[in-house]
């Protein structure tokens, strides 16, 4: 079996909390993840809009674009608008043949409030999820009809957070699924158990590690989700506390092959993005051996 290791710039440039970020170019953060060894990366804030600019920066840091997030709103706005704000990423990452489209619900979500703690996040009723699948599937087999493939990416602060909404969702959805064990263990989630039941629909994966010393002393009625980032929730593999040798295995048990991508927001004044990146790579690559992968470009 194949895999690809990607890294998210979010080490380097945070999108929501702009104070944890290091002041370095596209081409630093590129240079840095590649020197680690990561031959993918997802896009950022910082990346050219056009393939016409994206593809140089991309062949000179011989890197490949592995993914890239789209802040969807479709649980409280039109499939039309969703469509008009999408097309120009599909147009691009059709043309710099990127793998995938990550799909992040953002409506109603407190993810990106800090002043919204994670206690006071939306949920929806069995009905108002069912509905909500339905529209997003619709929109799936939009995008995907044009050729680019999209993927559901679960996460705290969301509609779609814990591992009872995960399996509402997808028994309501036909999406194909993104899974973050990083985000399902804050959650509470089983993350073995989850891949057990949704394997069939993992098309992209996030290694993204937590530390649990962390996440227990949150008070979910008082910290907001970029509280706990600020606390150092998470981590990359390797530096955390979950196994990712038994979730990387689990995934291998069921024939997954593709993208393992290291996201990891966290404060690089604590955690230098480079040597994160290094010690990221360093123990996928230990458990990917393990797990009986070949690493591939």
């Amino acid at each position: 079996m194949k895999a690809k290791l990607g890294m998210s710039p979010i080490a380097w440039w945070n999108d929501d909390l702009p104070e944890l970020s290091d002041d370095v170019s596209l081409e630093e953060c590129l240079r840095q993840s590649r020197s680690a060894g990561f031959t993918g990366m997802e896009q950022g804030r910082r990346f050219p809009a056009t393939a016409a600019e994206m593809l140089p920066a991309l062949k000179k840091a011989d890197v490949t674009l592995c993914g890239g997030w789209y802040s969807a709103t479709l649980v409280n706005e039109s499939l039309d608008v969703n469509k008009k704000r999408i097309q120009p990423m599909i147009d691009l990452f059709k043309a710099v043949n990127a793998p995938c489209i990550v799909y992040g619900e953002v409506g109603l979500s407190i993810q990106g409030d800090q002043s919204r703690p994670l206690a006071s996040k939306a949920k929806l009723s069995a009905d108002e999820m069912k509905a909500y699948g339905a529209k997003v599937s619709e929109f799936a087999k939009w995008v995907e009809a044009q050729g680019m493939p999209i993927v559901y990416h679960h996460h705290m602060g969301a509609v779609v957070e814990t591992e009872p909404e995960l399996d509402a969702f997808m028994a309501a959805s036909g999406i194909a699924l993104l899974f973050d064990a990083g985000h399902m263990a804050f959650a509470g989630g089983d993350v073995l158990r989850c891949i057990d039941k949704h394997h069939k629909r993992i098309r992209h994966v996030h290694t993204k590690d937590v530390r649990m010393e962390v996440i227990e002393k949150l008070d979910r009625t008082k910290d907001s989700f970029l509280d706990a980032v600020i606390k150092g929730a998470f981590t990359v593999p390797g530096d955390g506390s979950l196994d990712f040798e038994a979730i990387v295995k689990k995934l291998a048990s069921y024939g997954y092959q593709g993208w393992f991508v290291v996201e990891a927001e966290q404060d690089p004044k604590k955690a230098p993005p480079l040597k994160m990146a290094q010690v990221g790579h360093a123990e996928l690559m230990r458990v990917m051996t393990a797990a009986g992968y070949e690493v591939v470009a």
